[in-house]
């Protein structure tokens, strides 16, 4: 953690103060789509960013490993998260159709459905939230501030948090 004084190099007050803004207010902002989400459907963020990824895709599949790869996961993580999922009937886990080994996580027409009746809602919590306060310069900057750090930290990803 940072703070002030101890045995580690303290940040300058402005970055301190950028850290601790950013810390808190993404937190709080991450808080309020999951309730809003909640309050809108049976989803969590983790629900949604899954059903948004294989809905993206051909095929509507992806390997387990690229999934839990693009949505930052563990495997174990990610197992338990498409376990939970296909007891509701959102996804399916088929062994993969290239090779037969490994598995993917399959959409299903009740998980693309479930996307489609939540989308407008969370779209919204998000434009409340976060976008409709912000001008086009400051969503540059933040495309640009993040697009420049996932990229580097998916660089310099240890093997156990890697795409693997």
């Amino acid at each position: 953690m940072c703070y002030r004084g101890g045995m580690t190099e303290s940040l300058s007050a402005d970055r301190l103060a950028a850290w601790r803004g950013y810390i808190e207010a993404s937190q709080r902002l991450l808080t309020r789509l999951e309730e809003d989400l909640r309050a809108t459907s049976e989803l969590s963020l983790a629900d949604y960013h899954v059903l948004v990824l294989l809905s993206e895709v051909p095929g509507q599949r992806l390997r387990m490993g690229e999934l839990a790869g693009r949505l930052v996961f563990s495997p174990s993580r990610l197992t338990y998260q498409i376990s939970s999922m296909q007891r509701r009937g959102l996804v399916a886990r088929q062994p993969c159709a290239q090779d037969g080994r490994g598995s993917e996580a399959v959409l299903t027409a009740a998980g693309l459905l479930a996307l489609r009746e939540a989308a407008p809602h969370h779209l919204h919590s998000v434009r409340t939230h976060l976008m409709d306060d912000l001008d086009d310069a400051e969503i540059a900057c933040l495309t640009r501030i993040f697009t420049r750090l996932g990229q580097r930290l998916q660089a310099t990803a240890s093997p156990a948090h890697s795409d693997s």
